[in-house]
């Protein structure tokens, strides 16, 4: 069936502020879509209270309003477009399900005359409601577990008393599986039963016998309208049920699955997705697997692109939303041609030659007291996704790209050695089990015992146990006398020339020397063309790999790579993956070829046809070394990305290799805090009295001459990491201590914390030698508080002139003086009508998304013309829209931690953010707020 063409007008609603659960996976679908859509000619409005997606930017939809997501909201632009035919609700997770459904009861969509497209409420029901979902699977022969639903604390002790223990409480229509247990004790029973009762909103958990230790396994499917269906992706979790699976390493395509079985788990999907109901798009079917005799359970069916949607993308290359937003106007699969092919079908299911690891990203170093052990419950930040050309490959490239100071999986020297710890880790699953497996098998503890523990399949566990023998072979040399085969073994399973280096006691240099100029060991870059190279595929979209044949032709025109973000995590989010991507689009405006490295396959930075290349690798630096040596750009733009590009710049400066925009020595400057404040001292720029420390003796003297509060600074970190606020000796010994243990060798900074000051922030474009300032926000809470876990408000709500005039006198004296080139984020305390400088950034903040959106200007195009030298800050005309103040309000993920203190202070904790707008300060919601300031503030 071609396509719709009553359908001249969709609305799209997204997923809002990222929470723990739902990510930017949605703004990356939401992206998607739209674009799909405006190809086809249709007007697209979006709504969507995040300011830093580029979901919500003016380059993605003919309308965007970022407006909370109720009912209200969709009634305001239902009657400001009175021409929207149709509602796209599959888009954004499950708040936008959820909000059309709401919509839906409210008759809203009746009213106004819109239809829902790529779903139908009776499919979104049927696989969120546990009840009908279970008995429809028992209808069709699917097999589920023994269990029943409870709508209340008696029936679900009836029920509980018929199963019997272990038992799985799942609640129904919840986000990431909140509210979901396993219990194992009957003792434990009634506390998971009163919590799954609570989180779900329709106060419904389904209590289900426990598959503890089953094998899990997800089919990624599309379905057209009249039933055609395809599976794009095969996802195998390399943890075994009982971890969510947003939080278990998973791997595509499924490698441990009998042929037979992968057959019969197909057709269970094709008849599940048959019998839900009559909708079109992209589908995730989740299933449980005995590993004693493959007896096959459906878990549940989520009819809408998810997470995993975003991972099948990235590692297929089959663009699963676009695909989906065509078939929800009318098209059918076999009418739409494949995007990286551009000559196959769309109704062609994916093949590939190459193995995907995913590993998730945690955060539970800022959730101090939370409990680690991974359940049903997701408690992942973000993910980070490895392509290799076999399972260990992949997964050492997916460990490379994880950023938590570690070189790959083992060989750095830093394994757990105490066996007690160990055993413990492998029985219960956290954050760092996989690395425990490892170590385990160095220990020398048994195979038998490993498996035991962990359930994990004995295929991934073997994998795992064949590096450590290998290992035991490099060990055996030295740089000197390695032999060509081993070290070309080596590079092929995956490891970093720092982890070689480590088993030859020896320099990275070295082995990098050796491998690349003496042995010619270099990486080639292969082409993700979702065809197993039986088609030629028209997208650049490479990884990298050992190999013969390189498919990355270099070309004659000037380029420039940006470096991406890597993996979400509290500090660092979307709103980097936004500059990046803007980065990208500006650079290209300038005639560049550009080039995009980064390892998050929830982003849009990673979409195959944003950049003119992208590389899907680590944002580490051999990766990117190589790719720089074979491209030969002219220069890396590195303050788009946030800490992580950051963190390459020294590598870069001291290869030689050009940094696009503010130079090495001023984003160094900047990090360093005791020079940044020697810097203000000369500049005769206030700043609150400091001295540096490096030990716990130098603090103990300085704390005397400096005054207690203290605010304890480190130097080069992320998201106010390791930042506290101390009132006396015994508070600050203990505090140096954990940073030193944390982050050795670091210099520290003392500051007297200016008690009861105002905090402000001031973004800003500088080109060497003038400066325009985007935007000046004030916070709301007082100063100690993170500015991203601050309410803010642009433009300031009570600072006089006089401050306001200091904060532009001091952003340009210090936007000067650092010889910036592109963005910098200035924050400030403000006491007694003097305002003090805290820190500034020369790059690209999380601020500035939301300075964009709000005044409707596209700064961070502007930044990178003025950063590749193609325009000065006085090229540009400035006209911000401004009407009323813009209220940046944090979201935290607390809920998933119900143990963690909400207090907040200098360390960030939010996980993402939303933007409201208000006429004036007498609105409710700024009130209510400001008569709140104080209710968190801790140290």
């Amino acid at each position: 069936m071609p396509k719709d063409s009553s359908i001249k007008h969709v609305l799209i609603i997204g997923s809002g502020p990222i929470v723990i659960g739902q990510a930017c996976e949605f703004d990356y679908a939401g992206s998607q879509a739209a674009r799909s859509l405006r190809e086809e000619g249709i007007i697209v409005t979006l709504i969507n209270s995040n300011p830093a997606t580029i979901m919500t930017d003016p380059v993605t939809a003919d309308n965007v309003y970022l407006l909370p997501l109720d009912k209200n909201s969709i009634k305001k632009i239902l009657t400001a477009h009175p021409d929207i035919d149709a509602v796209l609700p599959t888009m954004g997770g499950q708040t936008a399900l959820n909000l059309a459904i709401d919509c839906d009861k409210a008759g809203i969509w009746d009213k106004f005359g819109v239809k829902m497209i790529g779903v139908d409420i009776a499919a979104i029901d049927t696989a969120e409601n546990r009840e009908k979902f279970k008995a429809l699977m028992e209808e069709i022969g699917v097999g589920v577990c023994l269990g029943d639903t409870a709508t209340s604390f008696l029936q679900g002790k009836e029920i509980a008393q018929e199963i019997g223990f272990p038992l799985i409480i799942r609640a129904s229509y919840t986000l990431g599986g909140a509210g979901g247990a396993f219990v194992e004790k009957e003792e434990d029973f009634e506390k998971y039963l009163v919590a799954g009762l609570q989180a779900s909103p329709v106060h419904e958990v389904l209590i289900e016998q426990s598959i503890m230790g089953w094998k899990e396994y997800e089919l990624e499917v599309m379905r057209d309208n009249i039933g055609n269906m395809i599976v794009i992706c095969s996802i195998e979790n390399f943890d075994p049920c009982g971890v969510h699976t947003g939080d278990s390493i998973t791997v595509a395509p499924a490698l441990t699955l009998p042929d037979t079985v992968y057959q019969r788990m197909r057709n269970y999907a094709i008849t599940m997705m048959n019998s839900i109901g009559n909708f079109a798009g992209g589908c995730n079917v989740q299933f449980a697997v005995s590993p004693d005799n493959q007896t096959i359970i459906g878990i549940e069916i989520n009819p809408r692109v998810s997470r995993s949607s975003a991972l099948a993308s990235k590692a297929t290359g089959y663009p699963i939303a676009k695909v989906a937003a065509k078939l929800a106007i009318g098209y059918n699969l076999d009418e739409l041609s494949n995007s990286i092919t551009k000559t196959t079908s769309a109704f062609f299911e994916p093949t590939i030659d190459y193995v995907i690891v995913k590993i998730p990203r945690w955060n539970f170093d800022k959730f101090k007291g939370s409990d680690r052990k991974l359940g049903l419950s997701m408690k992942s930040v973000g993910e980070v996704m490895g392509i290799g050309r076999n399972f260990q490959e992949a997964l050492q490239k997916a460990c490379q790209s994880l950023e938590i100071k570690r070189n790959g999986l083992g060989a750095d020297g830093k394994e757990l050695k105490d066996q007690d710890k160990i055993l413990y880790s492998l029985a219960n699953p956290s954050w760092d089990r996989l690395f425990h497996v490892y170590d385990a098998f160095k220990l020398g503890i048994s195979f038998r015992t490993i498996h035991d523990l962990t359930k994990i399949d004995k295929w991934f566990l073997r994998q795992i146990e064949e590096l450590i023998h290998f290992e035991n072979e490099v060990s055996k040399y030295k740089i000197d006398t390695i032999p060509f085969e081993v070290m070309d073994q080596a590079k092929k399973k995956g490891y970093a020339d720092r982890q070689i280096a480590h088993l030859l006691d020896c320099l990275e240099s070295e082995v990098f020397n050796k491998r690349y100029d003496e042995m010619g060991i270099k990486r080639v870059y292969k082409i993700v063309d979702t065809c197993a190279a039986e088609f030629e595929a028209k997208t650049p979209y490479y990884y990298s790999t050992f190999g013969e044949e390189n498919e990355s032709v270099r070309s004659d025109k000037k380029k420039v790579v940006v470096l991406g973000s890597g993996p979400n995590r509290v500090g660092q989010g979307i709103e980097f993956d936004y500059s990046c991507v803007h980065g990208v689009l500006a650079a290209k405006e300038c005639g560049y070829e550009t080039i995009m490295i980064n390892c998050n396959p929830e982003t849009v930075s990673t979409d195959f046809d944003i950049a003119d290349k992208l590389y899907f690798e680590p944002v580490f630096w051999e990766h990117i070394y190589e790719i720089i040596l074979h491209e030969n750009p002219v220069g890396v733009i590195v303050q788009l990305g946030g800490q992580t590009a950051l963190k390459l710049a020294e590598k870069l400066d001291k290869y030689g290799i050009k940094i696009i925009g503010t130079s090495f020595e001023a984003l160094d400057l900047a990090e360093d805090r005791g020079r940044f404040s020697r810097l203000l001292k000369d500049l005769n720029v206030p700043y609150p009295e400091f001295g540096t420390i490096h030990n716990t003796d130098e603090a103990l003297e300085l704390c005397k001459t400096i005054g207690f509060p203290l605010l304890v600074r480190p130097s080069y970190v992320l998201g106010g990491q390791g930042m506290k606020i101390v009132i006396n000796e015994k508070e600050l010994e203990q505090h140096v201590v954990n940073v030193l243990r944390d982050i050795p060798n670091n210099e520290i900074l003392l500051d007297h914390f200016l008690e009861n000051a105002i905090e402000a922030e001031a973004d800003a474009i500088c080109d060497g030698e003038n400066v325009y300032i985007i935007g000046v926000m004030q916070h709301i809470e007082p100063a100690g508080i993170h500015s991203g876990d601050s309410y803010a408000v642009l433009p300031p709500y009570n600072l006089g002139d006089l401050v306001m005039r200091q904060i532009e006198v001091h952003t340009k004296k210090i936007a000067l003086a650092l010889k910036t080139v592109g963005l910098i984020n200035i924050q400030f305390a403000i006491k007694n009508d003097k305002v003090y400088i805290i820190e500034a950034n020369p790059r690209a903040s999380r601020t500035v998304p939301f300075i964009c959106k709000a005044y409707q200007e596209p700064y961070v195009n502007y930044a990178v013309k003025v950063m590749l030298g193609e325009k000065k800050v006085t090229d540009f005309e400035f006209k911000p829209v401004k009407k009323g103040y813009a209220i940046k309000e944090p979201v935290f993920s607390f809920h998933k931690f119900p143990n963690v203190n909400k207090e907040l202070g200098p360390e960030m904790k939010s996980t993402g953010e939303a933007i409201y707008f208000i006429d004036d300060l007498m609105d409710d919601y700024f009130l209510k707020i400001y008569a709140e300031r104080n209710l968190y503030l801790s140290r």
